[in-house]
């Protein structure tokens, strides 16, 4: 697992904060109610992943946001440079945060493992 530095650490979790309030402006609805999880900055501080958490969505709601998230990037970056007064804002790419998901799955695998284990015991 690579190390990143703390000035990068700092950045993402700015990001995460600053993009949460930011999304919580927007006028739509169903965009208003997105959880950012996690922010991964790459290449530097040039482009940022922003997790979105994906609980109750459904594939419909995913393309929903995928599209009005792309038509109001812009001013999503543009309060970022605002609030944080920085010279320029990694550029945005939203994506839906599947490790609850395959957390989820794995906890089941065990289970089940753990099950059958102890069936083969008696």
């Amino acid at each position: 697992m690579n190390k990143k530095s703390i000035k990068l650490q700092r950045t993402e979790s700015i990001l995460k904060e600053v993009l949460s309030e930011a999304i919580a402006t927007l006028n739509d609805g169903m965009l208003k109610s997105l959880v950012v999880t996690d922010v991964d900055c790459k290449r530097g501080k040039y482009d940022a992943d922003v997790l979105l958490d994906q609980t109750l969505l459904n594939d419909e709601d995913k393309e929903y946001i995928k599209k009005h998230l792309k038509k109001v990037k812009p001013y999503l970056e543009n309060y970022v440079l605002q609030n944080e007064g920085w010279f320029k804002c990694p550029k945005l790419h939203f994506k839906f945060d599947d490790k609850l998901q395959k957390k989820e799955k794995m906890d089941m695998l065990f289970s089940k493992i753990s099950k059958e284990l102890k069936g083969r015991d008696d």
